[in-house]
């Protein structure tokens, strides 16, 4: 049976009305006393502490599921009262009426499918960075949540935190003049990638329903190389270190010069396969000039890479003892070494930090839990990584993959979502389903 985000029911009501735009209200008023009801789309792993995140900020959770029974076991002991599902499918078709919102933290292929099924049936929704599996889908699921109103969240918990929105407002207050590079690095991957061939069978663990971990994904016999941690290196189911990281590591730059779509994107790589990413890259993307930047390269690293020594001359570090910073912005005035977790940041010259000192302009929040919960009740503004924001910034992120994968500079056309230079992108930037998955 196909994957179908409507129910047999509402399917018909709605083609008897004579219309296909289905017209739901995502939305209702809470009561002093009433709580956000929520349900958890993959309960084990960082699961647990989606949903434990979503109940400490007065969420009410109501429905948990997992194709892990056995990885899920803590979670289900927590909330004894919440049904339990093991296809996210069942529980919203039956548990519906009653679910406002839905978490999603399943590995990265599954993010997708399990979004917009909740998204159209009105349904709020918060998802694990990378937004999505594909480029694709992530433009999908902005304008899906858009057209139906929800209140949205992704993942990249350090955006709503003191860090980041105090380096906005210094970066837009001009600290190191308009930016001309940006310099972005990580440590990942942290688990297999640049594996040639798939992994030979293993039983199924009898707490795992390996057909539906699968999904949409092209099935292959399990391995515990793919689950449930090492999927992130898998093509079919991961998204790499880029994937894994750059939602949290160029989060700031991004959102600080309020960039849109790269003009192109190129990759020099080292062991990437079909089957998995590369052990290590250097991911170059072309941004055109605007507020806040010069047409400029805004460069990622992963797997031991770094930036040249010529990027922190001047700065108080060097490649070696730079990796407790996340990056690294060049300016017409100076540098400044960023770290998303602390206000401990480093600018060259020393001075530009006393010299820049704006008043805040974005709200702060406890948390994006909160943030998120808050809004579905009506009690703060929408979330500032909701789809309409990390839907493009994710865009830009699998970009680089685009570019890893073809082993060519791509010329890109943002609003088109293609590469123009590079018509074999296609199935990358949309790619196939599963049979019982299509969209």
């Amino acid at each position: 049976m196909p994957f179908k985000p409507f129910n047999r029911r509402k399917f018909i009501r709605a083609s008897a009305a004579g219309t296909f735009a289905f017209q739901f209200v995502p939305s209702r008023v809470f009561g002093a006393n009433e709580r956000v009801a929520v349900a958890g789309i993959g309960s084990g792993g960082k699961g647990a502490s989606d949903i434990a995140g979503a109940n400490g900020a007065g969420a009410d959770i109501v429905g948990l599921c997992d194709v892990d029974e056995g990885r899920a076991a803590g979670t289900f002991k927590k909330f004894p009262k919440a049904q339990r599902f093991r296809d996210f499918r069942k529980m919203l078709e039956k548990m519906g009426d009653t679910i406002d919102a839905v978490t999603v933290s399943t590995p990265d292929h599954m993010h997708f499918h399990a979004a917009l099924h909740a998204i159209r049936m009105g349904k709020h929704v918060y998802v694990q960075k990378p937004l999505a599996h594909s480029i694709w889908e992530a433009r999908t699921l902005a304008v899906e949540a858009a057209k139906h109103k929800v209140i949205t969240q992704m993942g990249n918990q350090a955006h709503a935190g003191e860090p980041i929105r105090r380096a906005v407002e210094l970066i837009r207050a001009g600290i190191v003049g308009k930016v001309k590079e940006v310099h972005t690095w990580t440590n990942r991957p942290i688990w297999p990638q640049g594996v040639t061939k798939p992994l030979p069978r293993q039983d199924i663990p009898k707490s795992m329903d390996w057909e539906q971990w699968i999904g949409p994904a092209p099935m292959r016999e399990y391995n515990a190389g793919y689950a449930p941690f090492k999927w992130r290196g898998w093509w079919d189911f991961g998204t790499g270190a880029l994937g894994d990281m750059g939602c949290h590591i160029m989060d700031m730059p991004f959102w600080a010069l309020g960039l849109k779509h790269p003009v192109a994107v190129e990759a020099k790589q080292e062991g990437n396969t079909t089957e998995s990413g590369p052990n290590r890259s250097v991911v170059t993307y072309t941004f055109p000039a605007g507020q806040y930047n010069h047409k400029m390269p805004f460069v990622w690293y992963d797997g031991g890479f770094m930036p040249e020594e010529s990027v922190f001359e001047g700065t108080i570090v060097d490649s070696k003892n730079a990796k407790k910073f996340d990056m690294i912005i060049i300016g017409d005035k100076g540098k400044f070494l960023f770290n998303r977790n602390s206000t401990k940041w480093k600018t060259t010259p020393e001075s530009l930090a006393e010299k820049v000192a704006p008043e805040q302009t974005i709200p702060r929040v406890k948390n994006e839990d909160q943030e998120w919960i808050d809004a579905i009740g009506g009690n703060g503004s929408a979330p500032l990584s909701g789809f309409d924001y990390s839907g493009p910034f994710t865009e830009t992120v699998l970009l680089g993959n685009l570019a890893v994968r073809l082993g060519k500079q791509i010329e890109w056309d943002g609003p088109g979502l293609k590469a123009t230079n590079a018509p074999e992108a296609a199935p990358l930037i949309k790619r196939d389903y599963r049979k019982g998955w299509e969209v």
